[in-house]
């Protein structure tokens, strides 16, 4: 259908395993016998899009009865006469391979930039657990039965917070030549922990909505998992960035650039070993800021590998929550005046600079860690669009 089309990522988010999360989610009862109904805001349009799915953590195929893909109306509801079915090598029913992602055939279905798109799955026998995203700060829904078709979404009466199977969006355009997106690769900064849920107030989010209104629209691609680190594997809070890298950003297909914004919790989840705040930061091991340098020296050398440009983004400040003691602050420090000083990033979006050493009351969710909607603004009106 596509042609000599290339496809591009407009939206993506990073799968991981089944688990608590830090809220309640789906992904250990898993799915079967449901229709789960999940909305996405693109951040660059085509004229024919895709949707991939992720049963990257499922030990068994993961079997999908029927998906559509529609024009979001807001909530559970779509656009009438937007719906279109996806279907792979043809077929309206198939499966996820374990261990693996698996991308729909292409459909025609115009889209715009920041275009809102609403991905429908049916899932008719038990499916087991389910690969997800934890933290979504946006509503997916769920309804016993088929409601594939359904539009005005009245039967998706159970929630979550979280995505279920999907990995990304991608569209294409005829005579489009993508491969300028930029991929985000963090943590909760980046997830948009902090952020109004249902509203799209992320960094990435707006850092999209700035190029738009500036003429210039980028794919800007959320890889963030909140609790993720650079040097340490977790069952509940992802692969270390090092280990998801290729997967996660050189995967992803029109991508020209990388901002990596993770390490935070590397130098400061350490120091909450005696008393975690929450059980899902396990384990809470104590990195040196030399080891987390030695990862973002290794993500930069595979990105530069790959032909893309490279952002390093500073870490945020901690000051006044449980991460900060004087040892997670010097070793904060001692990354910043790397990442600012090294000449190892071809460019530098210093978030440290912009948010001060402790976080301003207006720019603070509450913990002290995380901004909320006015702080992640911030953040994306502070970046030079020339640098990425």
């Amino acid at each position: 259908m596509t042609g000599e089309r290339a496809w591009a990522a407009a939206w993506t988010t990073a799968p991981q395993r089944p688990g608590p999360g830090f809220a309640p989610n789906w992904s250990e009862e898993g799915l079967g016998g449901r229709t789960v109904r999940q909305t996405v805001r693109l951040g660059i349009g085509g004229d024919a899009l895709r949707v991939r799915l992720s049963n990257r953590y499922g030990t068994a195929p993961f079997r999908i009865a029927g998906a559509t893909v529609a024009a979001s109306a807001g909530g559970a509801a779509v656009k009438p006469g937007t719906l279109r079915e996806l279907t792979v090598d043809g077929a309206s029913s198939f499966a996820v391979p374990p261990g693996a992602d698996l991308a729909t055939d292409g459909v025609p279905f115009p889209a715009g930039p920041l275009d809102a798109v609403t991905v429908t799955m049916v899932l008719d026998e038990p499916s087991g657990p389910v690969t997800f995203h934890a933290q979504a700060l946006a509503t997916t829904y769920r309804a016993a039965g088929d409601h594939r078709a359904e539009g005005d979404g009245a039967a998706f009466t159970e929630t979550s917070q979280s995505w279920y199977l999907l990995a990304g969006v991608d569209v294409a355009a005829a005579g489009a030549a993508p491969g300028d997106g930029i991929v985000v690769l963090g943590d909760s900064l980046t997830d948009g922990t902090g952020g109004t849920p249902d509203t799209d107030q992320r960094f990435p989010d707006l850092l999209a909505r700035r190029l738009v209104a500036a003429g210039r629209p980028r794919a800007v691609l959320n890889q963030g998992i909140g609790g993720n680190r650079v040097t340490v594997d977790s069952p509940w809070l992802g692969d270390r960035a090092t280990a998801r890298f290729d997967r996660d950003v050189l995967g992803q297909p029109g991508v020209g650039t990388v901002v990596v914004f993770v390490g935070i919790n590397d130098v400061g989840i350490g120091e909450v070993a005696g008393d975690p705040p929450f059980p899902v930061l396990a384990p809470c091991t104590v990195v040196p800021a030399a080891d987390v340098i030695a990862g973002h020296r290794d993500m930069i050398r595979r990105a530069r590998a790959a032909g893309l440009r490279t952002v390093g983004a500073t870490l945020g400040p901690m000051r006044g929550s449980a991460f900060s003691t004087p040892r997670s602050e010097a070793a904060r420090a001692e990354v910043n005046a790397w990442i600012r000083g090294s000449g190892e990033y071809d460019a530098v979006l210093d978030v440290a600079a912009v948010l001060g050493d402790a976080l301003d009351p207006a720019h603070d969710s509450g913990d002290h860690l995380h901004p909320g909607d006015a702080g992640y603004r911030a953040m994306a009106e502070a970046v030079d669009l020339d640098a990425l």
